[in-house]
């Protein structure tokens, strides 16, 4: 590991249709030495939860500093990236490729990767994993001028429109 590297906490979660990925994944980043330690919201939530219950509690992991970054695994990673961006304060992306991926980190720090087991082969969910782990967003880059656009945003319309945090009831 480069020692420009902090090691990062993960969050991971999954519904039914991604568990299988995750738990992959889950076993590769507990060998990985960029992660420090690896947590699964599994452990926290009713057996068979789903996706915007899992993507929830992942993302308000985040938000408060419990972890790092999320990765979240369901058939197309669509509904977990939407559901997790109701948490205030988190982007969160789905990407099927490096390129997407190294963007999201890079260019606009998203804290929570969601991917499509449904989507993608195996090999390219390992792969893309290995992409978004090599990658720490650099707050001094061109892109955080953006991202102070998007905050100032969010801060500015917290609490107002339809769109509230989805419940773990779900």
């Amino acid at each position: 590991m480069p020692p420009e590297l902090e090691q990062l906490r993960i969050v991971v979660g999954s519904d039914d249709a991604g568990r299988s990925y995750k738990d992959l994944l889950v076993e590769a980043m507990r060998s990985d030495g960029r992660v420090a330690e690896v947590q699964d919201v599994a452990d926290g939530l009713p057996a068979g939860a789903v996706y915007p219950a899992v993507a929830v509690a992942a993302a308000e992991r985040v938000a408060a500093g419990r972890a790092d970054r999320a990765l979240l695994v369901c058939h197309t990673g669509l509904g977990m990236a939407i559901a997790a961006t109701k948490v205030p304060g988190i982007r969160a992306v789905t990407a099927h490729d490096v390129v997407s991926v190294r963007a999201s980190v890079l260019s606009n720090d998203a804290q929570v990767l969601t991917l499509g087991q449904g989507v993608i082969g195996l090999a390219l969910a390992r792969r893309l994993v290995d992409e978004w782990l090599a990658y720490r967003f650099v707050p001094g880059s061109s892109a955080a001028a953006k991202l102070a656009v998007i905050s100032a945003y969010e801060q500015q319309h917290r609490g107002l429109g339809a769109g509230a945090v989805v419940g773990r009831g779900c």
